[in-house]
Protein backbone atom coordinates (compact mmCIF):
# COMPACT_ATOMS: atom_id res chain seq x y z
CA UNK A 1 0.00 0.00 0.00
CA UNK A 2 2.90 2.41 0.33
CA UNK A 3 4.81 1.56 -2.09
CA UNK A 4 1.80 2.42 -4.35
CA UNK A 5 1.46 5.84 -3.31
CA UNK A 6 4.99 6.56 -3.61
CA UNK A 7 4.70 5.60 -6.85
CA UNK A 8 2.13 7.45 -7.57
CA UNK A 9 3.09 10.93 -5.74
CA UNK A 10 6.86 10.67 -7.82
CA UNK A 11 4.48 10.56 -10.98
CA UNK A 12 2.66 13.49 -9.86
CA UNK A 13 5.62 14.87 -9.42
CA UNK A 14 7.26 13.80 -12.83
CA UNK A 15 4.54 15.14 -14.62
CA UNK A 16 4.21 18.59 -13.20
CA UNK A 17 8.24 18.94 -14.05
CA UNK A 18 7.62 18.00 -17.34
CA UNK A 19 4.86 20.77 -17.75
CA UNK A 20 7.12 23.70 -16.08
CA UNK A 21 10.44 22.30 -16.99
CA UNK A 22 13.70 23.84 -15.22
CA UNK A 23 13.52 27.84 -15.15
CA UNK A 24 16.77 28.16 -17.10
CA UNK A 25 15.16 27.48 -20.38
CA UNK A 26 12.72 30.12 -19.78
CA UNK A 27 9.79 28.49 -21.13
CA UNK A 28 7.61 30.53 -18.88
CA UNK A 29 8.06 33.68 -21.26
CA UNK A 30 6.11 33.02 -24.48
CA UNK A 31 7.81 35.40 -26.84
CA UNK A 32 11.58 34.76 -25.30
CA UNK A 33 13.60 34.65 -28.15
CA UNK A 34 17.56 34.04 -27.27
CA UNK A 35 20.29 36.28 -28.54
CA UNK A 36 22.59 34.26 -31.05
CA UNK A 37 25.93 35.22 -29.17
CA UNK A 38 27.97 35.66 -32.51
CA UNK A 39 25.53 38.07 -33.87
CA UNK A 40 26.67 41.81 -33.29
CA UNK A 41 25.15 44.68 -31.60
CA UNK A 42 23.19 46.89 -33.89
CA UNK A 43 24.45 50.20 -34.19
CA UNK A 44 21.57 52.90 -34.01
CA UNK A 45 22.27 56.27 -36.20
CA UNK A 46 21.66 59.35 -34.27
CA UNK A 47 21.35 63.22 -35.23
CA UNK A 48 24.48 65.01 -35.56
CA UNK A 49 22.43 67.44 -32.60
CA UNK A 50 19.27 67.29 -30.70
CA UNK A 51 16.16 69.75 -31.46
CA UNK A 52 13.03 69.35 -29.76
CA UNK A 53 11.05 70.96 -31.93
CA UNK A 54 11.59 68.48 -34.74
CA UNK A 55 12.86 69.76 -38.12
CA UNK A 56 12.78 73.17 -38.89
CA UNK A 57 11.57 74.56 -42.26
CA UNK A 58 14.02 76.30 -44.69
CA UNK A 59 14.66 79.84 -44.66
CA UNK A 60 13.24 81.31 -47.00
CA UNK A 61 14.82 83.20 -50.35
CA UNK A 62 14.72 86.72 -48.65
CA UNK A 63 16.53 85.32 -45.11
CA UNK A 64 19.23 83.62 -48.16
CA UNK A 65 19.32 86.91 -50.00
CA UNK A 66 19.72 88.91 -46.57
CA UNK A 67 22.61 86.14 -45.03
CA UNK A 68 24.32 86.37 -48.38
CA UNK A 69 24.22 90.04 -48.43
CA UNK A 70 25.71 90.21 -44.54
CA UNK A 71 28.63 87.89 -45.75
CA UNK A 72 29.48 89.83 -48.20
CA UNK A 73 29.89 93.27 -46.17
CA UNK A 74 33.53 93.95 -44.49
CA UNK A 75 34.30 93.33 -41.18
CA UNK A 76 34.10 96.08 -39.58
CA UNK A 77 30.91 96.96 -41.29
CA UNK A 78 29.79 93.15 -39.88
CA UNK A 79 30.31 94.27 -36.26
CA UNK A 80 27.79 96.94 -36.48
CA UNK A 81 25.20 95.20 -37.51
CA UNK A 82 24.69 93.28 -33.92
CA UNK A 83 24.14 97.17 -32.01
CA UNK A 84 22.22 98.09 -34.82
CA UNK A 85 19.34 95.65 -34.79
CA UNK A 86 19.39 95.31 -30.56
CA UNK A 87 18.70 99.16 -30.87
CA UNK A 88 15.94 98.83 -34.09
CA UNK A 89 14.58 95.85 -32.27
CA UNK A 90 14.93 97.16 -28.84
CA UNK A 91 16.49 94.61 -26.90
CA UNK A 92 18.45 95.11 -23.87
CA UNK A 93 22.19 95.28 -23.94
CA UNK A 94 23.63 92.24 -23.00
CA UNK A 95 25.76 92.14 -19.72
CA UNK A 96 29.05 90.50 -19.43
CA UNK A 97 29.34 87.69 -16.82
CA UNK A 98 31.94 88.24 -14.26
CA UNK A 99 32.57 86.19 -11.49
CA UNK A 100 32.12 87.75 -7.97
CA UNK A 101 35.56 87.71 -6.55
CA UNK A 102 37.03 86.47 -9.27
CA UNK A 103 40.77 87.68 -9.60
CA UNK A 104 41.26 87.71 -13.35
CA UNK A 105 45.01 88.64 -13.04
CA UNK A 106 46.86 90.59 -15.69
CA UNK A 107 45.69 89.52 -18.54
CA UNK A 108 41.94 90.27 -17.49
CA UNK A 109 39.77 92.98 -16.20
CA UNK A 110 42.28 96.00 -16.07
CA UNK A 111 41.58 98.84 -14.29
CA UNK A 112 38.00 98.77 -14.15
CA UNK A 113 38.29 95.04 -12.74
CA UNK A 114 39.97 95.95 -9.97
CA UNK A 115 37.71 98.79 -9.52
CA UNK A 116 35.13 96.49 -9.28
CA UNK A 117 36.94 94.33 -6.67
CA UNK A 118 37.36 97.03 -4.35
CA UNK A 119 33.75 97.64 -4.62
CA UNK A 120 32.45 94.30 -4.11
CA UNK A 121 35.33 94.06 -1.08
CA UNK A 122 33.43 97.59 0.37
CA UNK A 123 29.93 96.17 0.53
CA UNK A 124 30.63 92.64 1.92
CA UNK A 125 27.68 91.82 4.02
CA UNK A 126 28.55 87.84 4.66
CA UNK A 127 31.73 86.46 6.22
CA UNK A 128 33.82 83.33 7.05
CA UNK A 129 35.61 82.41 10.39
CA UNK A 130 38.76 80.79 9.96
CA UNK A 131 40.54 78.71 12.40
CA UNK A 132 44.13 79.14 12.09
CA UNK A 133 46.22 77.95 15.10
CA UNK A 134 45.29 77.16 18.74
CA UNK A 135 47.09 76.22 21.68
CA UNK A 136 47.53 72.47 22.29
CA UNK A 137 46.97 73.03 25.91
CA UNK A 138 43.51 74.87 25.30
CA UNK A 139 42.62 72.64 23.21
CA UNK A 140 39.86 71.07 25.26
CA UNK A 141 38.38 74.59 25.75
CA UNK A 142 39.04 75.54 21.51
CA UNK A 143 36.99 72.18 21.06
CA UNK A 144 33.99 73.50 23.60
CA UNK A 145 33.50 76.94 21.94
CA UNK A 146 33.55 75.38 18.63
CA UNK A 147 30.56 73.26 19.41
CA UNK A 148 28.65 76.08 21.16
CA UNK A 149 28.36 77.92 17.72
CA UNK A 150 28.37 75.21 15.49
CA UNK A 151 26.37 72.44 16.70
CA UNK A 152 28.76 69.81 16.26
CA UNK A 153 28.99 67.21 18.50
CA UNK A 154 32.20 66.51 20.35
CA UNK A 155 34.10 63.99 17.84
CA UNK A 156 32.84 66.40 15.26
CA UNK A 157 34.29 69.43 17.07
CA UNK A 158 37.32 67.72 17.78
CA UNK A 159 37.79 66.28 14.07
CA UNK A 160 37.02 69.51 12.71
CA UNK A 161 39.17 71.29 15.50
CA UNK A 162 42.20 69.12 14.64
CA UNK A 163 42.56 69.75 11.14
CA UNK A 164 43.58 73.34 11.59
CA UNK A 165 43.59 76.10 9.60
CA UNK A 166 40.01 75.17 8.69
CA UNK A 167 36.82 77.32 8.08
CA UNK A 168 34.51 77.02 11.11
CA UNK A 169 31.69 79.39 10.19
CA UNK A 170 30.50 80.57 6.64
CA UNK A 171 28.08 83.52 5.72
CA UNK A 172 27.96 85.08 9.28
CA UNK A 173 27.49 89.13 9.96
CA UNK A 174 30.35 91.17 10.72
CA UNK A 175 29.70 91.09 14.54
CA UNK A 176 28.71 87.98 14.54
CA UNK A 177 31.99 86.87 13.32
CA UNK A 178 33.84 89.39 15.71
CA UNK A 179 31.88 87.69 18.78
CA UNK A 180 33.18 84.12 17.53
CA UNK A 181 37.09 85.50 17.03
CA UNK A 182 36.93 87.02 20.91
CA UNK A 183 35.58 83.94 22.31
CA UNK A 184 37.97 81.45 20.32
CA UNK A 185 40.52 84.02 21.33
CA UNK A 186 39.50 84.20 24.95
CA UNK A 187 39.53 79.85 24.55
CA UNK A 188 43.38 79.64 23.37
CA UNK A 189 42.88 79.87 19.36
CA UNK A 190 43.68 82.11 16.53
CA UNK A 191 41.02 82.83 14.60
CA UNK A 192 40.46 85.00 11.58
CA UNK A 193 37.72 86.95 9.55
CA UNK A 194 37.89 86.31 5.47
Amino acid sequence: MKFGLLVRSNRALLGLRGLTGPLQLRTFQPDFVPRDPKATPKKYKYPAFYDPYGPRPPPSEKIVQLAQRIAALPTEERVQIGPALREQLRHPKMESVSGEGMDLGPQGGGGAGAAKTEEKKAEKTAFDVKLEKFDAAAKIKVFKEVRAFTNLGLKEAKDLVEKAPVLLKQGVTKEEANEIIEKIKAAGGVAVME
